[in-house]
């Protein structure tokens, strides 16, 4: 039994059209030939592609996953249509320039339209993600044959790309990359060595593959420092766009997961017999900040995979909720009187109301990570595109984590409420649990992302991005505080954010001259700054609601209960779910070394 109700189309208007404000984006040259209209339009095509290619095989793709047969891989044939699909309606380089083919959407409204295919169908949506994170790093940083030689294809899906960084003995630590590149006569490498986890590493959903490879350059420098970064094709591709021979890359086996099953995950063999074919891609030994920027916009699609995961499951139970009937009020004690939906008992109502919490957050959060995108981007002044790019290099690690943690929780809260049969293959919840539970260790576990974020980002540039952000929610709480109803968690939120501040500055001379002691707890940070960054979405997106019941004139100029609905989940969230930072915090500041003194012998 699946259900295809992927998105509340209320909430993702409220987030993008009232709290994000998107309509004002046509304002700039880039999107000048925009509008509302035109991104409803986009939206609504989304919407119609996902619920009708996406979501029908969501299943099938679970129960049938990729087979390798020793030559080819094989998957159901509704995974090509459904990427066919996406092709045909341009989804695949919607916020790319006309030029390429593009719609030239605003990163927001692009992001708004992913997310959908994304609720849809997890798996086949992520050949696409990958292929759009592939182009714009060759976008980015490619020589004009590169470009020449990819970009078209990759944007109009006649192939599509990876990033290969895992091998089998680094795991996440990049230092121990062992691929070597070694440089040929006329310009090219030979690349050689062994990846695995490579997510849609080998398929034919596309006439070629392009993978960004991670290897060493000979003589380079070790650890992080002395790797390049290469595009290296299935099939090599000649001056004209058209395809050559096969490239030396061997698919050495498919691994099989808990979930997310129909996104191939590989093994591959680069240079088996010596004929593997790379370019340089960027300057030697930089590869690892050239791969970044595909990595930190994976970790934000992976953040969006998790809300929309959560999302999904979410308004499964909410349904399943409604019409479910069991049992009577904690004070009826007649067995005649008819049964209750399940949604009228309080407990219920609890677990519901949660995940809206955790999933409408995640998704608010996800949604203003791509308005910053948008003023990187087409910002309207230098240092408005520069403060963009500071809150997003801050606030990256989290909108990775977060979502991946909580969400994941709400698909556990959705099974809950399902009950005995929440545990089925009948329902979909349980489905989207074992899905979502990659995303805690996608593109970086959350030890890594909180190391990042804690050693790394709340101080880069002198605090200046934590200055940022801080007068971001300083505007959020003078903005509610002209709504009687949102003084109490305005004055939260103040005190949330001056006790987070004030264990930075408790920790600072820790991490200089007892750096291991002081990120041992850096996952407690990561989850407190986080909780506090998705009250601050909460809020915001109350102060709105706020606005909006207090201007209409009547309900029926309003849709009151969903306003209603946000104001109570901000509550919801500010109460049973904010206090828990003072208690992390305090033991932050502490320096407590229970985790650091448990000696490995002692398990």
């Amino acid at each position: 039994m699946q259900d295809a109700l992927i998105i509340n189309t209320r909430d993702l208007e409220f987030q993008l059209f009232e709290v994000l404000e998107a309509e004002t984006l046509t304002r700039r040259a880039r999107h000048a030939d925009h509008s509302r209209e035109t991104f409803l339009a986009a939206l609504d095509t989304a919407h119609a592609v996902a619920v009708e290619k996406f979501a029908t095989h969501n299943r099938l793709l679970d129960e049938h996953e990729p087979q390798f047969d020793g030559q080819r891989v094989t998957l159901p044939g509704e995974v090509k249509d459904a990427l066919d699909a996406l092709r045909a309606t341009g989804f695949l380089a919607a916020g790319k320039d006309y030029e390429w083919g593009g719609m030239q959407l605003p990163s927001l409204i692009a992001l708004a339209c992913l997310s959908l295919f994304k609720s849809a169908n997890i798996a086949t949506s992520s050949y696409a993600m990958l292929t759009t994170a592939n182009a714009n790093v060759i976008e980015r940083f490619g020589s004009e044959a590169q470009k020449r030689k990819y970009l078209q294809a990759l944007f109009e899906g006649r192939a599509f790309g990876t990033m290969a960084l895992t091998e089998p003995q680094a795991g996440s630590s990049l230092s121990d990359l062992a691929t070597t590149a070694t440089p040929n006569e006329d310009g090219t490498y030979s690349i050689r060595g062994n990846k695995i986890f490579i997510s849609a590493g080998d398929h034919e959903l596309s006439e070629n593959i392009v993978h960004l490879v991670l290897a060493r350059i000979p003589g380079g420098p070790p650890g992080v420092k002395g790797i390049s970064l290469f595009t290296v094709p299935k099939y090599h591709v000649n001056d004209d766009g058209s395809l050559g021979a096969r490239n030396d890359v061997a698919l050495a086996g498919l691994i099989h997961k808990m979930g997310w099953r129909g996104t191939t995950s590989t093994m591959l063999s680069f240079g088996e017999h010596g004929e593997c074919i790379g370019e340089l891609v960027g300057e030697p030994h930089h590869g690892l900040a050239t791969m970044f920027h595909m990595m930190n916009e994976a970790r934000i699609g992976v953040g969006l995979g998790a809300a929309m995961l959560g999302y999904r499951g979410y308004l499964a139970s909410l349904g399943y909720a409604r019409e479910r009937p069991q049992g009577r009020r904690p004070d009826n004690k007649n067995p005649l009187d008819p049964q209750l939906p399940l949604i009228e008992h309080a407990d219920v109502r609890r677990m519901l109301l949660a995940q809206k919490a955790y999933v409408e957050g995640a998704y608010a959060l996800c949604l203003y990570a791509a308005r910053l995108v948008d003023e990187q981007h087409t910002g309207e002044s230098d240092a408005a595109r520069a403060e963009a790019g500071l809150l997003l290099d801050l606030l990256t690690p989290v909108v990775k984590s977060w979502p991946s943690q909580w969400c994941l929780e709400a698909n556990s809260l959705a099974i809950q409420i399902h009950g005995g049969y929440g545990y089925t293959r009948e329902y979909p919840v349980e489905q989207f649990y074992r899905d979502n539970r990659l995303n805690m260790i996608h593109e970086g576990t959350h030890g890594i992302q909180a190391i990042d974020l804690l050693g790394r980002k709340v101080m880069m540039k002198q605090g200046a991005a934590l200055a940022l952000l801080g007068h971001e929610i300083q505007r959020t709480i003078d903005a509610a505080r002209t709504h009687e109803r949102l003084h109490a968690h305005a004055n939260a939120l103040g005190d949330a954010w001056r006790d987070l501040n004030a264990t930075v500055e408790a920790l600072l001379p820790a991490l200089a001259r007892e750096t291991e002691r002081a990120l041992a707890n850096a996952n407690a940070f990561l989850e407190a700054f986080g909780h506090i960054v998705i009250a601050w979405t909460w809020l915001r997106q109350a102060v709105v609601a706020s606005a909006a019941l207090a201007g209409a004139r009547s309900e029926a100029e309003t849709d009151a209960d969903f306003y209603r609905g946000k104001l109570h989940a901000c509550q919801w969230f500010f109460r049973w779910e904010l206090p828990r930072v003072a208690l992390m915090l305090a033991t932050l500041r502490s320096l407590d070394d229970t985790t650091l003194g448990m000696a490995p012998q002692w398990f």
